[in-house]
């Protein structure tokens, strides 16, 4: 999976956003495979306009976390949420600045609403994992 910090140089060297969409599709498209069976009604993520699902399992205090979508884009930020959250303990899942790492890579300003809110649906689902 890509770091965050190999997501914010990318971003920075992009200039367009047609180019920075493209990574996000780049970045969904090298997510890890979602397992089938986990495509059930309670790994659903509830306000997203494509489908969303969220797979969790703790090791310990750590949380290994699988997402996937049925849209390119909603895949590509996934990956940004799961570089963000993808094992760390409740504490540290917590403490992650999401609001300011989203206004930093711009995605505030250039995603359509309903991405934004499912975007924030999937960082509360995460949140409230522990």
């Amino acid at each position: 999976m890509t770091s965050l910090q190999d997501i914010q140089a990318a971003f920075s060297m992009l200039e367009s956003w047609e180019d920075k969409y493209q990574y996000l599709i780049e970045l969904g498209d090298a997510l890890p495979d979602f397992p089938e069976d986990q495509r059930i009604d309670s790994n659903k993520v509830d306000g997203c306009m494509s489908q969303v699902w969220l797979y969790a399992r703790k090791d310990g205090d750590v949380y290994h976390l699988l997402a996937d979508s049925d849209a390119l884009i909603v895949k590509g930020l996934i990956a940004i949420v799961l570089s963000c959250y993808d094992g760390k303990t409740t504490e540290e899942i917590k403490a992650v600045p999401i609001a300011q790492i989203f206004t930093d890579l711009g995605l505030e300003n250039n995603l359509s609403p309903t991405r934004r809110n499912g975007f924030f649906s999937l960082v509360g689902k995460i949140q409230n994992l522990g």
